[in-house]
């Protein structure tokens, strides 16, 4: 009787001790796919905060090019024409180093190791708009000082 009792005893445990081993399976899972997961999140909001930052450029750029222009011509009456025309191109200028540095971040700063499952905006797109904005902000520069 005492063999049949030890004999159940090492039944239970040998049961109890293959459950644990397949929760301990599963949780191992669990954790690397949750680890897997944050990696992947982790990238996509990289990528993400790096587009932030290069729209802010672009933003910062469009501004200081608006104020450039609005500032030569709102002073170009009141104060010597050399404020006017100092004020506007140091803001436009500004403005062209703000679209190049966008570029620049964008373009060659970011890199992930990991993939993200976004994309990123295409170079295609990107480098030829900055292109364009540039190309204004040098016509409003040559418009600031022949106004």
């Amino acid at each position: 009787m005492d063999q049949q009792h030890e004999a159940k005893r090492i039944e239970k445990e040998a049961t109890e001790i293959k459950h644990s081993a397949k929760a301990l399976e599963r949780s191992t899972t669990e954790l690397t796919d949750g680890a897997d997961t944050r990696t992947t999140l982790a990238s996509d909001r990289t990528l993400l905060a790096a587009e932030r930052t290069y729209a802010a450029w672009v933003r910062t750029a469009l501004a200081a090019l608006a104020g450039g222009v609005g500032a030569r011509m709102l002073v170009k009456d009141i104060l010597p024409d050399w404020v006017g025309k100092l004020t506007g191109t140091v803001l436009v200028a500004f403005a062209g180093f703000c679209l190049v540095a966008a570029v620049w971040r964008e373009v060659c700063g970011v890199s992930s190791t990991a993939h993200p499952d976004i994309p990123k905006i295409p170079r295609a797109l990107l480098v030829p708009m900055n292109c364009f904005l540039l190309l204004v902000a040098i016509a409003a520069l040559v418009g600031i000082w022949l106004a």
